[in-house]
């Protein structure tokens, strides 16, 4: 064989709930965010033909536990059947570990017959020349380097050897149940294709990170690939290439804000213009406002986050420059003023431990805003 193609994907937790989204009254983010991932199949099919090849190769976590529910394990191996021109290798990860999930399986091992089940640690043949080495992860933390059985792995003489494994890569200075870095050459390997870090990395020309093709966190900042790799032949160097599949964009954004500024329209300037309503994202606002300028921000976030898919504005890390004139605008007098000044009592005891007094403060701040508001 002269050149070997195939795309290198894992993690798609399938049938993930997104349970730490807030679910808006008027919409079903967590819903279109599971869509997402079943759809990222048939993008990874798409780029499989685009790039030339005729095999998916996961690296694990394709479902998100071992005990999938049968629609979302139905509907994936569908999914998969219908692409009838690939042939799709699933690898047990740590979340669909083979010992837990041993139902889903056998079910994977009944699906289409384009679906192929990587229980064993034994090498397959994927076309004459070039060989699959599997390392199926069999309990969710083993205590031992998944990647271990490739050494051992036989091949034909002259056959490319493609390794697929899952789980956390070590440097040289530690050893155990991670996989080392030279994997590779300790294997003989002409790739070495890993799951389980969500994001993209290469750990050397031979040993690569696809990451998720949908993300799941604000983490990597950019949306989920997958790898069209091209092995040229034995020993040859391989060809890697980052196709996006990622339908939704988790993002974090720092917005620096300083006394007196314009909170909107230095919100508005952060924002992207395009592409919001597949963007989670969340801004860490940081420096120092006043209750005026925090009540504007809170009125312009409120304006624009309907706009996203998911909109969250974090100012745990949000000072407050306090001005008793501000209070006025709440009240002069009376109850209102009472809770006012109590709030600023809290909010600048040093005595009280820094959650209580961002608690307090950003009463004050809802309480300023509520009084502008009615005063309008």
């Amino acid at each position: 064989m002269t050149e070997f193609r195939f795309i290198h994907s894992s993690d798609l937790h399938l049938g993930r709930h997104f349970g730490s989204i807030p679910q808006p009254a008027d919409g079903n983010i967590r819903g279109r965010l599971m869509e997402a991932r079943h759809g990222a199949i048939a993008r990874l099919a798409t780029a499989a033909r685009d790039h030339g090849a005729g095999h998916v190769l996961l690296a694990g976590d394709t479902f998100d536990t071992p005990t999938p529910s049968p629609t979302v394990l139905q509907q994936a191996l569908a999914a998969m059947g219908e692409a009838a021109d690939l042939t799709w290798w699933l690898l047990p990860g740590n979340h669909d570990n083979l010992r837990e999930g041993e139902p889903l399986w056998d079910a994977v091992r009944d699906g289409p017959g384009n679906v192929r089940a990587l229980t064993e640690a034994a090498p397959v043949e994927l076309e004459p020349g070039a060989t699959l080495l599997p390392c199926p992860v069999e309990w969710r933390s083993a205590g031992r380097d998944p990647s271990a059985p490739l050494a051992e792995m036989p091949s034909d003489e002259g056959s490319l050897r493609i390794g697929l494994a899952h789980g956390g890569i070590t440097d040289f200075t530690e050893s155990g149940d991670s996989i080392p870095p030279d994997r590779d050459r300790t294997a003989q390997l002409d790739y070495l294709g890993l799951g389980d870090w969500h994001g993209r990395m290469e750990v050397s020309p031979r040993v690569q990170y696809c990451g998720t093709p949908e993300q799941d966190r604000f983490k990597h900042g950019r949306r989920g690939v997958c790898l069209a790799v091209t092995v040229p032949g034995p020993g040859a160097a391989p060809q890697v290439r980052e196709i996006e599949t990622g339908a939704f964009l988790w993002a974090e954004d720092e917005l620096p804000l300083s006394p007196r500024q314009d909170t909107a329209a230095a919100l508005e300037v952060l924002l992207p213009a395009t592409g919001r309503r597949d963007t989670l994202l969340h801004v860490n606002v940081t420096g120092w406002t006043g209750l005026p300028e925090q009540a504007d921000l809170a009125r312009a976030a409120g304006r624009v986050g309907p706009d996203f898919a998911h909109f969250e504005l974090l100012t745990r890390h949000l000072g407050t420059h306090y001005e008793r004139a501000d209070l006025d605008e709440i009240d002069r007098a009376g109850a209102l003023r009472l809770a006012a000044e109590r709030l600023l009592e809290e909010a600048e005891d040093e005595s009280r431990s820094a959650a209580d007094r961002s608690i307090a403060g950003d009463a004050l701040v809802r309480l300023y805003a509520y009084a502008k508001e009615a005063a309008q």
